[in-house]
């Protein structure tokens, strides 16, 4: 167990509220009085989720967008967002883009602090939504039978993330530097998934948490798993595992189709001995990202 999981995993006991559930999903949801609100809060440090020398416009968007498709993957509607921020030597492109950000997805800044600290630059953000349908689609609902489905393809964020330390100015690193939360997609798909989640740490180890948290087996066929017309075969098992794509990863009942643009990757199982198969071996060594 990673110190990630394993402090996690303590923390369990300290937040017994069905609001929390479990801290196993991607956000809490909290019933209050005829409303059902959406909350997440995601954290992001210099020289882990971005290159020191990017634009601090693109990390602006890019904190707004992670925390938006958490929302995402609860089919919520942004009511707005809090902002906690490190101070900078300059802190103009951050404000500039994170107005830009805030302009494009149409959410309101509502509040936050400021800080200064001499070590790397940490910045977060509490995403606040609101449910449009009940129940809210969790990690644990996928059950035997069920097909398993993404919204689009992975790898596009690694391969940017490359583009940009090899200083390769004619790459399209948007994936990586601007990822666009699938907001409209989570709204359409909430009705009717058995469970769904977002991928930020990497398709094998989101697939891998969904399965535990539903207690089954889910089963990915790599033929089916889109990925940008540009990846080398070779490093297919690399981009399952690489993280930042922000696409939706969802369960549907049998004979149910998605009512938006999706692949369909794979089928759920009752459970085995490996929570995850890729074809029909358990994928082995590093299945995603995780701090250490």
């Amino acid at each position: 167990m990673t110190p990630e999981a394993a402090f996690i995993a303590a923390l369990r006991s300290l937040a017994p509220h069905p609001a929390a559930r479990g801290l196993a999903d991607d956000c809490a949801v909290l019933e209050l009085g005829g409303e059902t609100l959406i909350l997440t809060h995601d954290m992001m440090v210099e020289g882990v989720h971005w290159l020191p020398s990017q634009d601090p416009a693109d990390v602006a968007w890019k904190l707004l967008a992670t925390n938006l498709s958490d929302l995402a993957a609860k089919g919520a509607q942004p009511i707005g967002v809090l902002l906690g921020y490190t101070l900078a030597a300059d802190n103009t492109r951050f404000a500039e883009g994170l107005g830009e950000a805030l302009a494009h997805f149409d959410v309101p800044l509502l509040g936050g602090d400021t800080v200064h600290s001499p070590g790397a630059q940490t910045v977060g953000l509490t995403a606040l939504g609101r449910a449009t349908c009940k129940p809210v689609p969790s990690r644990s609902g996928a059950r035997p039978g069920d097909s398993v489905w993404i919204t689009g393809p992975v790898g596009a964020a690694m391969l940017g993330f490359e583009a940009l330390c090899a200083g390769n100015a004619s790459a399209d690193t948007s994936a990586y530097r601007r990822p666009v939360p699938r907001l409209a997609e989570g709204r359409a798909l909430a009705p009717l998934v058995s469970a769904m989640m977002d991928i930020s740490d990497g398709l094998l180890l989101d697939a891998s948490r969904m399965a535990e948290a539903s207690g089954v087996t889910i089963a990915l066929d790599p033929a089916l798993i889109p990925v940008p017309a540009d990846l080398p075969p070779a490093r297919l098992r690399e981009a399952l595992s690489w993280g930042d794509d922000y696409q939706l990863l969802f369960t549907l009942p049998p004979a149910t189709e998605p009512p938006c643009s999706a692949h369909r990757i794979g089928m759920v199982r009752a459970a085995g001995s490996a929570p995850l198969l890729l074809g029909e071996a358990a994928p082995s060594g590093q299945l995603g990202y995780e701090h250490r």
